[in-house]
This record gives C-alpha cells, sequence and structure tokens, in this order.
C-alpha cells in the first residue's frame, strides 16, 4: 500500500507545474522543450546524501510545509543530493532500520511526529514520496550524485573524490547512475541529474574525465531521454578549460547542462576577500570564473552553465562572504545564469559525528520555522528573476542593479532612489562616455556635486550626465564634477534608497590599502529584455 501511495504522487505531481516539460538546451539556454521558451532554474540544493540517507528536517515539520516554504521563497526547483551506495547497496533499508543503526533516536521521534509515514518506507521510496510532494507542488528536482558512500562531502582525500578513489568505483556509479534515470523516467518534474558532485583529488585526470563523463551522460540518456544531463568540472565543479581545446561532442548535446561551484573560500580565497582591496580581489575573481567556467555561455559551442553551489554563512559574521556576496551577485545577475543556492536545510540530523548541527548556510534556520537571514532573501530577488529571454520582442534595456543592498533604481520624476527590484526603472546607455537615460524619455542621470543626490536632468550632454565604469572591478559608475574629478554613485545605507554621488573610493586597484569598503558605490548595468 506504501509502494502504491508513492506511485500514486508521482502520477499526479506533474498537474501544478507551471511550463511544459521535459526541459532541453538551445544555445547557452534552458528551455521548455514543447514550446522553446526559456526556463529559468532557481533552486535550493536540499541535503539527503550524509549517513542517514534522508533529506533533512523530516524530523522538523511535515514535507508539505517544507515543501510549502520553499516555493513561498520563490524558488521552483531543488536540487536534492543522493548516494549511489544507497541504490546499489541499501535500496531495501528502511528509514527506520537506517536511523536506529545510526542511533538517532530524537530524530526518528521527530520524523514519528512530523511524517510518520515515511519510517517504513525504504530509502529509495522515501525519496520517491518527496519527489511526489515537490511535484504536487510545482518543484522541480535536479537529482545530485553527491557521493558514493554516504557522508558529509568534500574534502581531496575522503574516498569520493574522483574515478578509482576508495569509495568511487567507476562501473558502480554508472550502474547507480541507470537505476535512477531509470526510475523517474515517468517523473517529469525530475528535469536533470547531475552526474557527480565535486571531482576532485590527486586521481584527476583529463583523459578519464573524458572517459566516464562520456559513458556516464549516454547511461542517462539511455535511461531516460528527458531528463537534462549536468556535467560536473574537475578542480571541485570549477575547471572546464580543457572543453576549450576538446569539446564532449555528446550526440544529445541538446541535452548537456555544464555546473559551476563558487564560495568565498574557492581555491583558498577567504583571505584575498579579507585583505583586499576589493576591486581587485572581485576583478581577479570573476575573470578568473570567466576563463575557467563562464566562457561555456559564450564560446562557439554554447551551452547553459548552472552555479549549482553558491553561499554564505548566514549569520552574518563571515566578513569574507559578506564581502564575496555582493560581488558574485553582480556576476550571476549580469551573466544571468541558473543557479543554487546552497542550502535549504537548516540542520542536519548528522553530520561529522554530531547529532542535530546547525547549518548556518542553511535558508531555513535550525527549527526549518522561518527564514535564517530575511536579509539575504531579498538580495535574490534579482537574480530570482529571468531578465534575457532569447525569443523576446522587447528591446534590450539596462537595470541599474546595487547587488551589495540587493536593490534596484528606479526614477520619478527628479528623484532617484532604490527600490527591491520587484520593480525598477528601465535604461539605456551606449557604453563609458554615454548618458544613462531613462528609455522613452529624454531624462538622463545625472551629479550635482560631492555628497548629495543624484537626481534626473534634461541635460544629457553635460559632463555630469557622462558616466563611465572607473574601476578594475567594473562595478563603479561615475561621472566628473565641474573641476574634473570623479564622483560615483553610491547607497550608503542597505536600509537607505537615496542614491548619492560621492568621491570615489578604492580606484587604484594596485593599492593595497583602502580606507573604505567600496561596495557601497558598486553598481552594475544589468541587460535585460524582458
Amino acid at each position: 500500500m506504501q509502494r502504491y501511495f508513492v506511485q500514486l504522487l508521482l502520477l499526479f505531481s506533474y498537474a501544478t507545474l507551471h511550463h511544459s516539460l521535459p526541459l532541453s538546451t538551445s544555445s547557452r539556454w534552458i528551455i521548455d522543450e514543447p514550446t522553446g521558451g526559456r526556463v529559468k532554474l532557481v533552486c535550493a540544493n536540499w541535503a539527503a546524501h550524509l549517513e542517514p540517507m534522508l533529506a533533512e528536517g523530516l524530523d522538523k515539520h511535515p514535507v508539505r510545509k517544507i515543501v510549502r516554504n520553499i516555493v513561498s521563497m520563490g524558488f521552483n526547483c531543488v536540487r536534492l543530493t543522493w548516494a549511489t551506495y544507497m541504490f546499489t547497496r541499501y535500496p531495501d533499508v528502511t528509514v527506520a532500520q537506517s536511523f536506529s543503526g545510526l542511533g538517532l533516536q530524537d530524530a526518528m521521534d521527530g520524523i514519528s511526529r512530523n511524517n510518520p509515514r515515511f519510517l517504513n518506507l525504504t530509502l529509495v521510496e522515501a525519496q520517491q514520496a518527496l519527489i511526489a510532494e515537490l511535484g504536487l507542488q510545482g518543484v522541480m528536482v535536479v537529482l545530485d550524485n553527491q557521493v558514493s558512500r554516504p557522508m558529509w562531502c568534500c574534502s581531496d582525500n575522503d574516498g569520493n573524490g574522483f574515478f578509482g578513489d576508495e569509495y568511487f568505483d567507476a562501473k558502480e556509479w554508472l550502474r547507480g547512475l541507470a537505476i535512477v534515470a531509470k526510475s523517474y523516467r515517468y517523473t517529469r518534474t525530475v528535469v536533470a541529474m547531475s552526474m557527480r558532485n565535486e571531482l576532485r583529488g590527486p586521481l584527476q585526470n583529463e583523459t578519464i574525465w573524458y572517459r566516464y563523463i562520456k559513458e556516464g551522460a549516454r547511461k542517462i540518456h539511455r535511461a531516460n531521454p528527458n531528463l537534462l544531463v549536468i556535467v560536473s568540472g574537475m578542480n571541485y565543479d570549477l575547471d572546464f578549460t580543457y572543453l576549450k581545446k576538446k569539446p564532449l561532442n555528446l550526440s544529445f548535446q541538446q541535452k548537456i547542462v555544464y555546473e559551476t561551484h563558487r564560495y568565498s573560500f574557492t581555491e583558498g580565497q577567504a583571505n584575498l576577500w579579507l585583505n583586499g582591496p576589493l576591486n581587485r580581489v572581485c576583478k581577479n575573481v570573476v575573470q578568473e570564473l570567466q576563463n575557467k567556467a563562464g566562457f561555456l555561455v559564450e564560446d562557439e559551442n554554447k551551452a547553459p552553465l548552472f552555479v549549482s553551489e553558491f553561499g554564505i554563512n548566514q549569520l552574518g559574521v563571515n566578513r569574507a562572504d559578506n564581502f564575496f556576496l555582493a560581488c558574485f551577485l553582480g556576476y550571476l545577475a549580469e551573466m544571468d545564469l541558473d543557479w543554487s543556492i546552497w542550502a535549504l536545510q537548516g540542520s542536519y540530523y548528522l553530520r561529522d559525528g554530531l547529532h542535530g548541527p546547525e547549518e548556518t548556510y542553511g535558508m531555513l534556520n535550525s527549527n526549518w520555522s522561518s527564514l535564517r537571514s530575511p536579509n539575504l532573501h531579498h538580495k535574490l530577488r534579482l537574480v530570482s528573476r529571468q531578465l534575457q529571454d532569447p525569443y523576446s520582442k522587447v528591446p534590450m534595456y539596462y537595470i541599474l542593479y546595487h547587488p551589495w543592498s540587493g536593490k534596484c533604481i528606479r526614477a520619478k520624476n527628479s528623484q532617484v532612489y532604490a527600490t527591491d527590484c520587484r520593480s525598477f526603472s528601465r535604461w539605456n546607455h551606449a557604453g563609458n562616455g554615454n548618458p544613462i537615460q531613462l528609455t522613452d524619455s529624454k531624462l538622463c542621470l545625472s551629479a550635482t556635486g560631492n555628497g548629495v543626490p543624484a537626481i534626473m536632468s534634461g541635460n544629457c550632454t553635460g559632463n555630469q550626465s557622462q558616466w563611465e565604469l572607473v574601476s578594475g572591478s567594473k562595478f563603479q559608475l561615475a561621472s566628473k564634477d565641474e573641476k574634473g574629478s570623479y564622483l560615483c554613485l553610491e547607497l550608503n545605507h542597505e536600509n537607505s534608497s537615496m542614491v548619492l554621488t560621492n568621491k570615489c573610493a578604492c580606484l587604484d586597484d594596485d593599492s593595497d590599502t583602502c580606507p573604505k569598503n567600496p561596495e557601497t558605490q558598486w553598481f552594475k548595468l544589468i541587460l535585460a529584455n524582458i
């Protein structure tokens, strides 16, 4: 009866989705295959790959309520992690057996109160029931093969890093991919499978990567041709530079998406963010990201790039994270990439031997009852929107975006102010040394002096209405005052709506000291046609 109920849920889960499926790709975009319209993945990572092998949080609230919170946060997708062994070695183990074997009595009691029907399901059936509930509420699923042996991920020497590692047998991995892909062949809300999370470690080798990535992609596609196949790069999902010389060239290229990850600590860069200068650090990190992965959306073999992990410590205490975020959100908006934040979960059943530890990167708090950081959620608003559509007939325009605050700029009469990006003005700008002009208007953005509000002016030819990007980070927008000195747009406080012009901060990228954090002056002109 339990198995029948799960299958029934999976059958009806497609009914509430807001667009057609399956998904495919066209050039650099993920599209809705029946209509050709763009679909932007805006996802949260939901961990289910640790030792209990069950999606976290089912001890805190009913699954229906958790999914309802996912929808209310604006996510249309979950990147659900899983471990190979769950399908190849433990398919008949029940949730109750898994938790009992790990001594997780408190968590079991919580599941019994909130999701009692899960306890007697096998781990595989529990995954299916969770996916069915996501589908019923219109949430797509990307299945991510996080590890082979269930455990916290990742390090170079954890045995799960690359083909041939202690727990990473390539044949078993291929078998697991085929089992999972086939089991969701008729579950249309499962739209993609990520082949392996963060390939890494001393065994990394390009020849082996090509061999098994191609084999894995073919396994998935044969078992379930509806799925997007998400390809992981080497060095913790950072590096695809070898594809510049040798593309994958699979026969089902219209189903291939690439993924990358980025945190403040990526490649040991946390100290760079702490020691600055921020304009230089941001410039260098974005250039590196673009060179190693971002080029995939721009070169002759264009393909979608999915930022399947990024995130920050949401307690606000990690300074490197705080500096990183504005730079990365600016890049994410400018490129209009699909993404998945790490993470949804506010806690774990078991992590690194600890029962019930908190996840400070989680969108939900430790009780899974509310947002951990409403401020971060607010900052995700613009990047959650689809900004470009390859088939739109709307002329391109710019959104003036301030990523440090997560706000967008509006103009009304002569006033210029910041809003929460649910609404914004549309701007035209022909490049450095040209005015930033409201579309369908003769008014232009203009500086009036140091420390005073920017205004809208009918004089679009004077120096104070000519704007250029003046820092290496390509964030600071400046015009010149009457004496020929640069004045940069600035939003002083995250809770303020007043847009000022002030003396530009930290323009010297080669200076290792800067008395001011320039992020209050970081603005991006974001192309859009929606």
